[in-house]
């Protein structure tokens, strides 16, 4: 927990060798995780835990995130998370992030919107149905409200591949992880593709929740001069859609 104010949660992470990739770089999912873990952490400190938001009903929908990478992580590198509520606007929460390498610089940042939902009901709740109060942290943003994503008109999206939800890819609510969206986006994506592009960032929102035994099919467009857009649906709805930011890699 951080020493300097209350309400900014720092937490520190390792990174192993499951959470890297072929080319020894930290897998974007992993970046998400370890985002997704101090969040939890942040909330469990002012007295809320996993458990009594089960309890109570209630969980964490995460809606958008925009996140925008320096660099990737690398193996046996340890890793410093800050982030902090930037309080409400309406019934969504916003939350911030910064992660810091063991050299004291950014390796990347992140804002998202939240909203507290009613488990049995899938209904968004007011703020002001948590029993705890969060106050907002005012000393660092690291941005505007994120957008959710649009992919541009006109492009064409092809089926890259069909993924059906098992249990591996399971949250405790039982529907799938927001870190293993991502698994799914950068699965869309060739090893050249990866071996000859940069990673600098996604963006993704999360339109539908997935349960158990969902058939998605993954959809994508080719590599354009900023990135390349997924799109993942069922047979009646679309369920996510997210931009891989990338460029040509100079290595």
């Amino acid at each position: 927990m951080s020493q300097v104010d209350p309400l900014l949660w720092i937490e520190k992470f390792f990174v192993q060798a499951s959470d890297t990739d072929f080319r020894s770089k930290g897998k974007l999912s992993f970046l998400l995780d370890i985002m997704q873990r101090a969040a939890d952490s942040a909330v469990n400190n002012l007295g809320l835990n996993m458990d009594k938001m089960l309890a109570a009903g209630m969980g964490w929908m995460v809606i958008t995130m925009d996140v925008d990478i320096s660099r990737l992580p690398l193996p046996n590198e340890a890793l410093t998370v800050h982030t902090w509520s930037k309080g409400t606007k309406g019934a969504l929460w916003q939350r911030d992030y910064r992660i810091f390498a063991e050299d004291g610089l950014e390796i990347a940042s992140a804002r998202s919107i939240w909203a507290l939902v009613d488990i049995d009901k899938r209904k968004i709740l007011r703020p002001s149905a948590l029993p705890i109060a969060v106050e907002p942290y005012l000393e660092d943003s690291v941005g505007p409200l994120p957008q959710k994503v649009t992919i541009p008109a006109g492009v064409i999206l092809q089926e890259s591949y069909l993924y059906q939800v098992r249990y591996s890819g399971l949250d405790n609510n039982g529907h799938l992880n927001n870190a293993r969206y991502v698994d799914i986006c950068c699965d869309a994506l060739t090893l050249e593709e990866w071996k000859g592009l940069k990673l600098t960032g996604l963006q993704i929102t999360y339109a539908q929740e997935a349960k158990y035994g969902t058939d998605i099919s993954i959809l994508r467009t080719e590599w354009m001069k900023d990135g390349v857009y997924i799109r993942g649906q069922d047979s009646e709805r679309v369920l996510f859609e997210a931009h891989l930011k990338l460029e040509k890699s100079t290595l």
